[in-house]
């Protein structure tokens, strides 16, 4: 199958599962909803009878060639400065910029990013005009105080 064939079933797939959530997590206030296995002898969730909640199976799981993928179809790549972008491909790449990265880094990987054609992931294109705005309105608040 193609890749966006792929994608579209694993969203279609996505919309589907169940969330999986720890057996009678709403009974007790100090159970967390995360995942854990249901072990006990009569447990009617561990028995799967009808009208309990569904545990994990593999047969909830995204096809392996677009599994772990972004939904544009990219592969998800951290970046922490302009190096580490350089080495991506734009064509099966995509670049999420770390929390921990400054906005006048930021600003440097976002303008490099967009020299080289590579999309950045957990940036909106309104927030890139919004960065690179931001840097221009500073550097003529600088010059003006310099004169």
């Amino acid at each position: 199958m193609s890749k966006s064939r792929l994608l579209r079933l694993k969203f279609k797939m996505k919309q589907k599962r169940p969330k999986f959530r720890r057996q009678e997590w709403h009974r007790h206030k100090r159970l967390g909803t995360s995942w854990r296995r249901p072990k006990g002898l009569q447990s009617s969730m561990r028995k799967q009878l009808k009208g309990r909640p569904a545990i994990v199976k593999i047969g909830y799981r995204s096809p392996a060639a677009v599994r772990g993928l972004h939904p544009s179809g990219l592969e998800d790549v951290l970046v922490h400065n302009v190096k580490e972008l350089e080495k991506l491909d734009p064509q099966t790449q995509g670049a999420r910029i770390a929390s921990t990265v400054s906005r006048r880094k930021r600003i440097e990987i976002v303008k490099r990013a967009q020299e080289l054609g590579i999309r950045i992931l957990n940036i909106s294109e309104e927030k890139i005009t919004e960065l690179l705005n931001y840097n221009k309105e500073s550097k003529n608040e600088d010059d003006e105080s310099k004169e």
